[in-house]
Parts: structure tokens; C-alpha cells; sequence
């Protein structure tokens, strides 16, 4: 499964990946949106095949044309489904500049059915303490992962560090991409982005320190309010 990493701030290392040519925005997102599930319908038998081999990056570049044509700063993953087999993921990232693409692009999909669901963020995993991400020759285990939560009640919101006993052996920009990407795998692109304010990486496991699921319970349940959290078991 591949996840984004959630941009953060203006220190973070520039996208690895070779940029497109720059491409003009289209100016009616929901005629873009057609566009882009008329496409998509056109390349379902290939891209459907080439997952059915185990070999998605044999449509990576098509897809990377289609989803770029809608916008070119969105981004774009095949995953696991949740209620289908496979999901398709298209995001920008949480940019408010481009939230109505995303928004035409989901009011205009196709109704799911046992094949495909669609996602508008980067959803969470189901349980991310079963997720290992391997880098090389180092496997990340997210079930290590140790988080130091400090919760601000009045704005809603919690600032973060983020523990991992491999981080020591990783480079600083992966070890920045490993400290966002079990967040983001624990709560979602989009429920990350709005109650995550300071995130930082701890060079030692943090005094109090609790494991993701924990913080997903801890973030779900100050996203849910005091009137959803009344009579909540713990």
C-alpha cells in the first residue's frame, strides 16, 4: 500500500519524484471531473489487468496523465479497499485551492460496487500497529511507533512527537517522511491535517509516551466533542 505523506511546513524536503511540465488548471472543475471519470472508464480494462497481475506500475504513467489533467497538483494512489477490493485515492494534500476539484471529482464518481471505493484523502488503515514500511534495508515497524501527545483544549487540537527505535539509522529526510507517515496511516489525510498542529520527531521515546491506536482514540474522541464523547467507554 502506498501513502502520501501530509506537507507540513516550508522546511520540508522537495517531492523526490520527476515534476510534470506545467500544465494549465482546467477552469470548470466539474466539467474536468467528467472528464476525468470518462478516461478513467476508458482505461478500467487496462488498469484492471495490470492489478490483476500484481503489476500496477504498468499504468502508473497513464494514470499520472489522467489525474494530472484534472489538476496538476493532485496526487493520486491505488490501495487496498476497505469495503471494496481496491480503493482509488485522489488528494491535494488538504490545499483549499484545490478542495473543489477533489470535491467535483467525488461528487462525480461512479457508485462503489465490490471492485472499487473512492476516497477523496488518504484514509486511515484499518489497524496501522500491522503496517511495516520498508526502506531499503530497514523495516519500519509502525506497531514501535511511540507518540507524546500534548492536547490543547480550547483550540481542539493536539501538537505531537513522534518515537521510532529505527529512526537513529535513517537520513533526515526519510526519518521526516517516517514521522509523518504513521500519522497520517493512523488518522487519515484529512482528520490529520485538521487537529495535528506541531509535529515534531523525538530522538528518544518521549516520558508518557502512548502507542497509535491510542492516539487515534485520543483524536477521534476531541473531533467527536464533549456532547458525542458523553457516556463513551473507555
Amino acid at each position: 500500500m502506498r501513502l502520501f505523506r501530509r506537507k507540513n511546513t516550508d522546511a520540508d524536503p522537495p517531492d523526490p519524484r520527476t515534476a510534470w511540465p506545467e500544465q494549465q488548471v482546467p477552469e470548470d472543475p466539474a466539467a474536468a471531473a467528467e472528464e476525468f471519470w470518462r478516461s478513467w472508464f476508458e482505461l478500467l480494462p487496462m488498469i484492471s489487468a495490470a492489478l490483476g497481475e500484481g503489476e500496477p506500475h504498468r499504468v502508473e504513467h497513464e494514470l499520472c496523465q489522467l489525474v494530472e489533467a484534472l489538476h496538476p497538483r493532485l496526487h493520486f494512489s491505488l490501495e487496498r479497499g476497505r469495503r471494496a477490493i481496491y480503493a482509488l485515492v485522489v488528494t491535494g494534500q488538504e490545499d483549499p485551492e484545490v478542495r473543489p476539484f477533489t470535491d467535483a471529482w467525488r461528487a462525480a464518481a461512479p457508485l462503489e460496487d465490490a471492485i472499487w471505493e473512492y476516497h477523496d484523502s488518504v484514509p486511515p488503515v484499518p489497524d496501522p500497529t500491522e503496517v511495516t514500511v520498508n526502506l531499503g534495508e530497514h523495516r519500519i515497524a509502525l506497531a514501535d511507533v511511540r507518540v507524546v501527545a500534548q492536547v490543547d483544549e480550547a483550540e481542539h487540537v493536539v501538537d505531537v512527537a513522534v518515537f521510532h527505535p529505527g529512526f537513529g539509522d535513517l537520513d533526515d529526510a526519510t526519518r521526516r517522511t517516517m514521522t509523518f507517515l504513521p500519522l497520517d496511516a493512523t488518522l487519515g489525510e484529512r482528520l490529520a491535517a485538521e487537529r495535528l498542529r506541531r509535529v515534531e520527531t523525538a530522538e528518544a521515546e518521549p516520558a508518557g509516551a502512548i502507542t497509535l491506536l491510542e492516539l487515534r482514540e485520543l483524536v477521534r474522541g476531541l473531533d467527536a466533542g464533549p456532547d458525542e464523547n458523553v457516556g463513551a467507554s473507555g
